[in-house]
């Protein structure tokens, strides 16, 4: 599976951004999708899963009612919607596919074998 993110950019404090992870490969439908993030100086970061049919999401606290992610299994893509951003929100934003599941929704980056290159999100305050 290769996966490829995109969406990210420079904005301002309150405004919104939608990050987009198109996949390649048949199985992206039976596959948990996430989104990590990391800050310069910090560790990799959980943001949100989601699992294979979109009945079940997971955030970390941070972001919930800020964030939202979907995915599209007839596009073979994921999304992450981002409003209200904030500084902290900063930092390369990565997804990820665990292949081993379809419903766990696992915050630890080790649980997801398949990772993209990235897209940067600047906030400026």
């Amino acid at each position: 599976v290769q996966l490829q993110a995109s969406g990210g950019g420079l904005v301002q404090a309150g405004d919104s951004l939608r990050l987009s992870c198109a996949a390649s490969g048949r199985t992206f439908s039976s596959y948990v999708m996430g989104w990590f993030r990391q800050a310069p100086g910090r560790e990799r970061e959980f943001v949100a899963a989601v699992n294979w049919s979109s009945s079940n999401t997971r955030y970390v606290d941070s972001v919930k009612g800020r964030f939202t992610i979907s995915r599209d299994n007839a596009k073979s893509t994921v999304y992450l919607q981002m409003n209200s951003l904030k500084p902290e929100d900063t930092g390369v934003y990565y997804c990820a596919a665990n292949s081993r599941t379809s419903v766990a929704l696992s915050t630890t980056p080790r649980a997801y074998d398949y990772w993209g290159r990235g897209t940067q999100v600047t906030v400026s305050s």
